[in-house]
């Protein structure tokens, strides 16, 4: 199995040593016809803007909607969320609209806001350390939704069918717990392939 980071901008290294550490082969995806070529997504974060920009620029957006419609897993954290949102709470334009969630951006504040937590997860035994930077957060979820963890009474994860974000950095830990939990969802997603 191939996990893919789109390599555009943001912590892309870091994820590529994450999925490295839970034993699978990461590569860094910078074009969209690599998109063929791997079984999962993480779109990192970032600068959920120019992330946007560079999608477009590089023409990733339907190639990226055209993965997740195989039902290949993808991950989106804290830029990687936004862009993966259906709606976007402060009324600017949802960019890939692939989850059924609602987002507001920078909802912890600016860069110097930002802070690291334990966070309980439904289905981790143990709390898990997160690390907030200008993170977004979820503001509405429709049923098809599962909500993972909540900080301070808000959204910061979420799952929906073969698609995980997190408002947090998990890369920015040493505890690769949710990166086991994303190559999980790939293994079903593989088996469940080669079924059909």
């Amino acid at each position: 199995m191939k996990i893919g980071v789109l390599a555009l901008q943001g912590a892309v290294s870091e994820h590529i040593k994450q999925i490295e550490s839970a034993g699978q082969a990461a590569v860094a995806v910078k074009k969209a016809s690599e998109l063929s070529s791997i079984d999962a997504l993480i779109i990192p974060g970032g600068e959920s803007t120019a992330i946007k920009k560079l999608i477009d620029y590089y023409e990733f957006k339907a190639p990226i909607q055209q993965f997740s419609a195989e039902k290949k897993p993808i991950f989106g954290t804290c830029a990687g969320l936004v862009l993966l949102a259906n709606e976007l709470a402060d009324g600017s334009e949802a960019h890939l609209r692939l989850m059924d969630i609602s987002v507001k951006r920078n909802a912890f504040g600016r860069q110097k806001d930002s802070f690291e937590t334990m966070l309980q997860v439904k289905g981790f035994t143990d709390n898990v350390p997160a690390v907030f930077i200008r993170a977004p957060i979820i503001t509405e979820v429709t049923e098809h939704v599962e909500v993972l963890a909540t900080y301070d009474n808000q959204i910061v994860a979420a799952k929906q069918d073969h698609l995980l974000v997190t408002s947090f950095h998990p890369e920015l830990t040493e505890d690769n717990r949710w990166m086991k939990l994303f190559i999980e969802m790939v293994k079903q997603a593989h088996q469940m392939s080669t079924i059909h």
